[in-house]
């Protein structure tokens, strides 16, 4: 692969300087993030017989960092050391495709001097059981004896299944004298064919295709599982037992024979910590997700505390690198390999800029083919082949054969690393003619068809699936589906038509009214929406038509004004919000109605967004109006423009319930007047009477919120305005007519720096889980959302609530509130006046506190995506870890339909695991 490339590394006497030093003491280094995999490499290099372990932040990291160190080490083995996937306290069995990268990892490491084992900093605070608890493996040799029953019960007993069909790892498939296997540590399946009991042939196979690939002489067939039967069976019976029966974990599990992953490790290996910065947040989250969700307190079992494990690596890390910290003795410095290109021709003068900067450029291609077309294309550049030849000592272009995720530009080596994706950005293929996208009510396989759900055949209607039946008509037999239509008609579709079905997606999908077969009423009624939906596209396409004809108001280029004014924002603009921040700038300043769409998630920085082309507008002279769903959130949008705004000569206003009618009526005579810059208000602001004298911009948060009437509005103003419309969740048309190009687009999908995913849990109703994440936010001095959405019993729940908790001061909110009443509850849980805030949906958009990082929803099944969507954005938006508890009742069984709903959100299958 690369490895000739070490030489570079080794040549360079800082890379030297730091092994050395790491030889007599432990090491602390700057390296930027692109040149993480070739240092690491490099520093392995310098003794090819001595094991290493590398610890990175989280298992992704973990994996592509492998991958880059397989690329420069091979054929030096390297494996990747995956956390378990599921808590050593859910009683839950983790894949057997993690079991057997896991034991391949642990054997490489135990067995092989020159092993590299890479980790995560969660899958090294896992204890593991010893290897003497695992199930023993076995070899298949081609030639040698097999007994089919005998080999399947111990397959079984190493944690195989047994299916129909293999097709991931841990599976086998017995077929008359043909038995596959996909070992739980092999990247294929393989096929071993039998003559009576002797092996006459093994080959591997593509479980895709199912066609043999090559031939094999033998198979190891690793354990599918860490534990043996014995070990596993009372896990296995703990896992099946209700939430609040399951044993502790020490019950069924042999936890003193669990060890410590650091203590397996050689001693004389060599350890590195990849990214130092990522080790603490990593850990300190894990713990506390083991500290939320484990029934016996003592965790120590099974796990290793943050602070024990950044002793050990403390005491056994030869190096610790880091990409932040630059007060270090060793730096190695980098810049990322990318160039804007799409094509060859624009790549070939960039090539020429590097060696004519005395760079040694090596690109890396993963298909040979495609690096031998782009060297005999290359104009004016003359591309070698590395092939495993020394690297070249001077500046010139080489190509490599070779997968590499990242890239890096090295000034101090004078080396330059290109992946080719990292040199030519190709566009995304076309959709093949002739498939139909996923989504909708497209069927994709017969899988997601169940006896009695609605469907829509194309030229019949609606009808109802009753099942498969196999019929041989005109001596051919073929697979069919059977539909039932009104008064018991049945029509029977060959399994190559499931072109022609999708699924019923009406507001009565539970039961829809039939159609009758034959007769026109189906045919009227497709031709009746085909023509609604022509003329709503014809409506649609006119008015985006007119909007790009007329002529609007070109705002001026940036002030000394607002430049000062984004300067004040105190954090760091991410990558994406930055290229939303231009793109409404371009827009503003252009002589056309701006009707721009920023979507992003909840806390991802649109309102930002939103202040700097309001500010932007008001201070030109136009007024501003800044329409939200709520009048909680009109409160939080006036505070925040308010403070951000309060130097400069601009008047804010709002417009809600929470004012008195005096109040509003003042409000819009002075927006009439002029008087007012920016007002910001609910759907009161479009009524008839609201007459502002100079209106330039519209913001719109949310605007899938409004009904019918108040779009229509919308729909009138953006003929004249710039329109700026902000969503989390838009509804299906919005985002088509973004992605058709009829409304303008921008997705900020980076997270603010310091943001972390929310933890969320899906399961049943459990007062005592329901304590521990209340007393575990009050133990951080935090506050904790408890949402239930009945108004009539909600004052009995603050009862329980505070029952539960008796030291938590626990407030109520509801939208039948008085106007006063409600805005006095909200402002004092923003201000920290109360702990834990039971409410119900009112508090879907837009509430900004950063206090509070826990949100349990009590009947999250009777709730939809979109809603969980929003209600979950409430949390998380600091840099402490969020967690969100989505609730049902034991009592209630969970419909397909909402478990699908809070599987899309959830981040484990049950609580309590991991």
């Amino acid at each position: 692969m690369l490895r000739t490339l070490l030489t570079y590394a080794h040549e360079d006497e800082s890379v030297g300087a730091l092994a050395e030093a790491a030889r007599r003491e432990p090491q602390r280094a700057f390296v930027s993030a692109s040149m993480r995999p070739y240092l690491l490499a490099s520093l392995i290099d310098e003794d090819p017989e001595r094991p290493a372990l590398v610890v990175a932040g989280d298992d992704r990291a973990a994996r592509d960092l492998a991958a880059d160190l397989k690329t420069f080490l091979s054929p030096r083995p390297v494996r990747f050391y995956p956390a378990r996937g599921v808590r050593y306290e859910s009683h839950l069995a983790p894949p057997p495709h993690l079991v057997g990268l896991r034991i391949a990892a642990l054997d490489a490491l135990l067995g092989d001097a020159a092993a590299v084992l890479v980790t995560s900093a969660v899958a090294l605070a896992e204890k593991v059981p010893d290897p003497e608890l695992r199930p023993r493996g076995f070899e298949i040799e081609k030639g040698g004896l097999l007994d089919l029953d005998e080999t399947a019960a111990r397959l079984v007993a190493c944690g195989y299944h047994r299916v129909d069909q293999v097709e991931e790892r841990g599976q086998f498939a017995i077929r008359g004298d043909i038995l596959d296997v996909y070992p739980a540590t092999e990247e294929r399946a393989v096929r071993c064919e039998l003559f009576d009991i002797e092996v006459e042939r093994l080959t591997w196979f593509s479980t895709f295709t199912q066609r043999s690939l090559e031939e094999a002489d033998g198979v190891e067939i690793a354990p599918a599982a860490e534990l043996a039967p014995e070990e596993r069976e009372l896990a296995e019976i703990a896992a099946e037992a209700d939430e609040g029966d399951r044993p502790d974990v020490a019950e069924v599990l042999p936890v003193d024979r669990f060890r410590e992953l650091l203590d397996l490790v050689p001693e004389g290996a060599l350890i590195a910590v990849a990214a130092e910065e990522e080790l603490d947040p990593a850990l300190r989250d894990y713990w506390e997700d083991v500290t939320a969700s484990f029934h016996d307190e003592d965790a120590h079992h099974l796990y290793v505390p943050p602070d024990r494990l950044d002793e050990a690596l403390t005491q056994r890390a030869a190096l610790r690198l880091s990409s932040i910290s630059q007060d270090q003795p060793h730096e190695f410095r980098a810049q990322s390999a990318d160039t804007a290109t799409r094509s060859l021709k624009d790549a070939e003068p960039e090539l020429e800029k590097l060696v004519r900067s005395g760079y040694r450029t090596i690109v890396a291609w993963a298909r040979r083919g495609e690096a031998e077309r782009a060297a005999y294309n290359l104009a004016r550049v003359r591309a070698e082949f590395l092939d495993g030849r020394p690297a070249p000592r001077e500046p010139g272009v080489t190509f490599a054969h070779a997968n590499l995720r990242e890239g890096f530009l090295a000034p101090g080596l004078k080396l330059a690393i290109v992946p080719e994706h990292r040199l030519l950005h190709r566009r995304r293929a076309e959709r093949p003619s002739g498939l139909r996208p996923g989504g909708g009510g497209a069927i994709a396989s017969f899988t997601e068809l169940r006896a009695g759900a609605p469907v829509v055949h194309e030229d019949h209607g609606i009808a109802r699936f009753a099942g498969f039946e196999t019929k041989t008509v005109g001596r051919v037999t073929r697979d069919y589906l059977e539909l039932e239509f009104r008064d018991g008609d049945r029509v029977f579709v060959p399994s190559d038509q499931l072109h022609k079905i999708s699924r019923y997606v009406g507001a009565d999908a539970g039961d829809p009214p039939l159609s009758k077969l034959g007769g026109k009423q189906w045919e009227q009624m497709k031709l009746r929406a085909r023509r609604a939906a022509e003329a709503l596209a014809g409506e649609l396409i006119n008015l985006y038509a007119e909007r790009r004809r007329r002529a609007g108001h070109a705002f001026p280029q940036d002030t000394e004004w607002l430049m000062e004014f984004e300067q004040r924002f105190p954090y760091r603009e991410t990558p994406d919000q930055m290229e939303a921040i231009e793109a409404v700038r371009a827009d503003m300043e252009e002589a056309r109605p701006m009707d721009r769409l920023i979507c992003g998630d909840e806390g991802y920085g649109k309102t930002e967004v939103a202040l700097r082309a309001a500010f932007k507008a008001a201070e030109d002279g136009k007024q501003v109006m800044f329409l939200v769903p709520t009048t909680v959130l009109a409160q939080q949008h006036f505070g925040t423009f308010g403070e951000r705004m309060r130097d400069y000569p601009l008047r804010i206003d709002m417009v809600s319930r929470f004012r008195s009618a005096k109040e509003v009526r003042e409000s819009l005579d002075d927006f009439m007047e002029g008087k007012v810059d920016i007002l910001i208000g609910t759907h009161r602001m479009l009524s008839r009477d609201v007459r502002p004298k100079d209106l330039g911009l519209l913001i719109v948060d949310e605007e899938q919120r409004f009904g019918v009437k108040q779009k229509e509005l919308l729909r009138q103003l953006r003929l004249r305005v710039d329109v700026l419309s902000l969503s989390a969740t838009p509804i299906p048309r919005t985002l088509q007519m973004s992605l058709a190009g009829l409304r303008d687009i921008s997705v900020i999908e980076t997270p603010p720096e310091g943001r972390r995913p929310v933890k969320t849990y899906v399961g049943e109703y459990d007062e005592e889980l329901v304590r521990r994440a209340i007393e575990r936010e009050l133990a951080r001095e935090g506050q904790a959302f408890f949402l239930h959405n009945r108004v009539e019993t909600i004052d009995e729940t603050a009862e329980r609530v505070r029952a539960m908790v008796p030291k938590a001061r626990v407030a109520v909110a509801h939208g039948q509130m008085a106007e006063g009443e409600l805005e006095k509850v909200m402002l004092d849980f923003l201000r920290g006046g109360a702990d834990v805030l039971v409410c119900t949906t009112i508090v879907e958009s837009g509430l900004d506190i950063p206090s509070a990082n826990t949100l349990i929803v009590e009947r999250a099944d009777e709730l939809g995506l979109a809603q969980l969507y929003q209600i979950r954005g409430r949390v998380g938006r600091s840099s402490e870890r969020a967690y969100a508890y989505l609730l049902y009742p034991s009592s209630a069984a969970l419909s397909e339909d909402a478990g699908a709903r809070l599987a899309t959100l959830s981040d484990y299958t049950e609580l309590g695991s991991g």
